[in-house]
């Protein structure tokens, strides 16, 4: 098994008795308006800890700051995103709570796969690749155990949901 480049610290716990009922709630449609809601309070925050500190830290979700480039702005643009890790990369997944309609940043990565993530106070430069086939379901099923709302996301809609592996950089 390779190191990972990313760092794995996480605040809060995931044995904490917030944890079970947050999650339970976040597959809700209230819950998933709450949480879209709350999603630029939490970015700003990442934004000021390097990804150290999230809304979602209590529960010890695993977060990180994506930054892409707007595809029409040229912008920089930065999603607070869960996501799943395994050896040296990092699986994020374009759910939108289950809306009909892709998230910017997935858009964003398939113009320009270069990105930033901030995580555990670093910020890392990745290189996005789009997730596809058996490993794609493989890894959906590993989102859906990690919370449960992912289940629910993807009965909510039609669509295909784009998924990424983030991969460090080289020279990081």
């Amino acid at each position: 098994m390779t190191e990972s480049p990313f760092p794995d610290v996480r605040w809060g716990s995931e044995s904490s008795i917030l944890r079970k009922p947050a999650i339970a709630f976040a597959a809700t449609k209230p819950g998933s308006w709450v949480i879209r809601h709350l999603a630029g309070v939490d970015r700003r925050l990442l934004e000021r800890t390097d990804g150290r500190f999230t809304i979602l830290g209590p529960i010890a979700a695993p977060v990180v700051l994506l930054s892409t480039t707007g595809c029409k702005s040229g912008k920089i643009r930065s999603s607070p995103l869960l996501y799943y890790r395994e050896d040296d990369r990092l699986f994020v997944v374009g759910s939108n709570f289950g809306q009909n309609h892709h998230p910017a940043w997935t858009s964003n990565l398939l113009k320009e796969p270069r990105a930033t993530v901030a995580i555990g106070g670093k910020r890392i430069p990745v290189t996005a690749t789009p997730v596809t086939g058996p490993e794609k379901v493989r890894i959906y099923a590993e989102f859906a155990d990690l919370a449960r709302a992912y289940s629910e996301y993807q009965s909510r809609t039609d669509r295909d949901m784009r998924m990424f592996a983030l991969s460090a950089d080289a020279a990081s």
